[in-house]
């Protein structure tokens, strides 16, 4: 009894619930579900070390990581507490970012068994492939830490990496530096409304961007200014989803766009030969998909 008291107070902490919720799901290490609960490291370890003590959970060593799994089973007197915790609404988001993680981590499971082979190295491919586009002049919209931007700059001749976020824009400085590229310019400035020239650029990437924006035919309208005759416009974005959380969490201004509305969009904005390519990503509720144009 004074176990399944204990058990009770410990889990009147919502955090230690979705943390048990998340844990019946998956074995997770504490990195992933500081990134999952959105808490502090020092506090999930805390947490963690709760619920081991009142043997809910187990910890095992894996790689180098220490994993937390479910240490219940339905035979347990406490396993109608798990249950609850399942059965409650997550308005929060967990069980999508976790269907993420998890396909992001098969994803490199399964690079890294490629990379096991000699002459697999799918990075140096996708650079040497790049390495054969001309010497474009790029802008990355909504640029973030710079990850895009970087790869981007190992081809062209200029990339303005583009973000109204001056923490995001010193982190994508810092990563240029750090790989010795200086063809890139940062610009804070908003995607509506930008003090680049008319016909200045080849290539336009806006990135999962576009759901942060306001006014999406506006910054594709600013996308279509800036590009030269001839330029392209790469849009990668979300279709349409429920996940309302991210709109507080992550700052989403749209729940994904449908691809037809934006292909409509694009073609009133003068783009033509615009292909669509979708992608499911695995049983995510997150799914993808990419549009291509070009401006006559």
């Amino acid at each position: 009894m004074q176990v399944l008291s204990q058990s009770f107070r410990a889990l009147g902490d919502p955090t230690r619930l979705r943390i048990l919720r998340l844990l019946a799901e998956a074995p997770l290490n504490v990195s992933e579900l500081v990134s999952l609960v959105g808490v502090a490291q020092p506090s999930v370890s805390h947490h963690l070390s709760t619920l081991r003590r009142l043997g809910l959970v187990r910890e095992e060593r894996q790689a180098g990581f220490t994993y937390y799994s479910l240490a219940l089973d339905a035979k347990d007197v406490r396993w109608p507490l798990i249950e609850l915790a399942r059965e409650q609404d997550d308005g929060n988001g967990d069980r999508a970012r976790l269907k993420d993680l998890l396909r992001e981590r098969e994803d490199r499971q399964a690079l890294n068994e490629k990379l096991l082979e000699p002459g697999q190295s799918w990075f140096l491919w996708a650079r040497a492939l790049a390495s054969l586009l001309p010497p474009l002049k790029a802008a990355d919209f909504g640029c973030g830490s710079g990850v895009l931007s970087v790869e981007i700059a190992r081809w062209a001749d200029q990339v303005y990496a583009i973000d109204q976020s001056r923490s995001a824009l010193h982190q994508a400085k810092l990563r240029a530096e750090r790989e010795g590229l200086n063809n890139l310019r940062f610009l804070r400035q908003d995607l509506h409304r930008l003090s680049l020239p008319d016909a200045l650029l080849d290539l336009v990437v806006i990135s999962q961007s576009l759901h942060h924006v306001q006014q999406p035919q506006a910054v594709l309208g600013e996308a279509f200014r800036i590009l030269k005759a001839g330029g392209r416009l790469i849009l990668l974005e979300l279709m349409p989803h429920e996940e309302r959380w991210v709109v507080d969490r992550l700052g989403h201004r749209h729940l994904g766009f449908e691809p037809a509305q934006l292909e409509k969009t694009l073609a009133t904005l003068g783009f033509t030969r615009v292909l669509r390519v979708d992608h499911d990503r695995g049983g995510s509720p997150f799914r993808v998909f990419m549009l291509n144009g070009e401006k006559v």
